[in-house]
């Protein structure tokens, strides 16, 4: 019995080999990529060992199980997907070969995979970038950047209506910005628009951005409430590197973008109100699931504030490690 389960090992172990080799060398995969079907073909002939199946005789039935051993143990829906590419293709060319008669991985799939929590800032992450005093040596970039960090983290602004922002409102505009009132006028997804409160930070910082702005007379007449020194809108792109070079001169862990602020708004908001509906309408959400992810990341923080404070949320003895 022994030996002729060592002589189906040997059979099985060359098939893989030959297969790795045709990856390899007649469709010229990368040396990682084979070293990664390797071990995902090695994982295959484990669990048939297991089950006592040979792997040209395994059945959708014994994928379906093992998938669920490997959810079960942890693996991640995009892992295992990632490993059933891998199996989905030794049993092509096994069926090529002429050793199966089907592909017991063709109508598997993995588990859907969760979508990831957008990336907040904690408060006071988002509190030391908003109050941070920047280049002194330039302060017309300073007073420029430091109003786009108050109104993407005060209002929740995408950066595309963040850069389509004019300077007063006009017929030809897509959103302006009324300080008087306190308001930004943007025109966000689907060319929606939508009217967001500019808090009195973000006022007061939009004030002397907009005196150093027009101070030189060289951007007179631009309508544009961004631009840099050639006198022209701001791109998406610009913004980025300004937010990402800003946050590390900040002293914050991680490079911060647009859409993270806009995460630490909505996620803020809601730790401090609760008020689902609102935030929804504050962020331009055309459906209420989509504002949602938010209540998770607020039930993180409220899970990382008790693991850290609550007397019984560790494990007794745990604080000794």
């Amino acid at each position: 019995m022994e030996a002729a389960a060592d002589a189906v090992a040997s059979v099985e172990s060359a098939l893989i080999q030959r297969y790795l080799a045709h990856v390899r060398f007649e469709k010229r995969l990368a040396h990682r990529t084979v070293e990664l079907y390797a071990l995902d073909l090695e994982k295959l002939a484990g669990y048939a060992a297991l089950a006592g199946v040979e792997l040209v005789k395994v059945q959708s039935h014994h994928i379906r199980r093992w998938v669920g051993q490997m959810h079960g143990g942890g693996r991640s829906g995009r892992g295992i997907a990632l490993i059933l590419s891998g199996w989905r293709g030794f049993y092509t060319w096994l069926g090529r070969e002429g050793l199966v008669a089907s592909n017991p991985v063709q109508d598997v799939r993995a588990p859907k995979a969760g979508k990831p929590l957008p990336k907040a800032l904690s408060v006071d992450d988002a509190v030391q970038l908003a109050s941070f005093d920047g280049d002194s040596n330039d302060p017309w970039l300073e007073a420029r950047d430091a109003a786009m960090v108050e109104l993407l983290y005060g209002g929740g602004l995408r950066v595309g209506e963040l850069t389509g922002l004019d300077a007063v409102a006009s017929p030809q505009a897509r959103g302006w910005i009324d300080l008087q009132s306190g308001e930004a006028h943007v025109l966000g997804k689907g060319s929606k628009r939508r009217t967001v409160p500019v808090g009195a930070k973000a006022v007061e910082a939009l004030q002397h951005w907009m005196t150093l702005r027009d101070a030189t007379g060289v951007h007179a007449g631009q309508s544009a409430l961004f631009m840099g020194r050639n006198g022209t809108r701001l791109t998406a792109q610009s913004i980025w590197q300004r937010l990402k070079r800003r946050s590390l001169q900040a002293g914050l862990a991680t490079p911060v973008h647009p859409h993270m602020l806009r995460h630490s708004f909505a996620s803020h908001l809601l730790q401090s109100s609760s008020d689902l509906r609102a935030v929804q309408e504050l962020l331009g959400h055309a459906n209420i699931t989509t504002t949602q992810v938010y209540t998770r990341l607020d039930f993180q923080h409220l899970a990382k504030a008790y693991d850290a404070a609550h007397p019984r949320a560790k494990i007794k003895g745990s604080d000794s490690k």
